[in-house]
């Protein structure tokens, strides 16, 4: 059982904030073996979005950057699932409602991704088409994408 929470920066519990900084580390960090400064002084101005079990531990998170913070248009980033809980569905699950919050927030506006190039399948599934050629950003192959 998935249950979602948005919330600003200042809404966050230090526990959410603790679990969210080290889930990105362990993921984006260590086991991507990709050097680079999460704490991007973006975080500050994003929506975070936390997808919970029964026990409020974080399971799966996106952060969602208003127009103008990262892009023109809204931007989902920092995509990830626990890797205690993966392959259960919980990206996609945390995607869609991630989607539906930007739609929420921001009608009738075009949202921007910077997806990693092995996961374009995944975002293409989600209704983001592809506007860019790959590129490397932190040493992994990234594209732009909208939907």
């Amino acid at each position: 059982m998935l249950k979602f929470q948005t919330q600003s920066f200042d809404q966050l519990s230090n526990r959410h904030l603790y679990e969210v900084l080290r889930l990105r580390s362990e993921v984006f960090v260590v086991e991507q073996k990709c050097i680079f400064l999460d704490q991007d002084n973006h975080d500050q101005f994003c929506y975070h979005v936390l997808g919970l079990n029964g026990q409020g531990d974080t399971m799966a998170y996106t952060r969602i950057a208003p127009p103008g913070v990262l892009y023109e248009e809204p931007s989902i980033g920092r995509v990830l699932t626990s890797p205690l809980y993966r392959g259960r569905g919980m990206g996609k699950l945390i995607m869609d409602y991630s989607i539906k919050q930007c739609e929420e927030m921001y009608p009738n506006v075009t949202i921007k991704i910077m997806g990693q190039l092995y996961l374009e399948k995944f975002y293409n599934n989600l209704g983001f088409k592809t506007i860019s050629e790959p590129f490397i950003e932190d040493h992994i192959l990234h594209v732009y994408m909208i939907r």
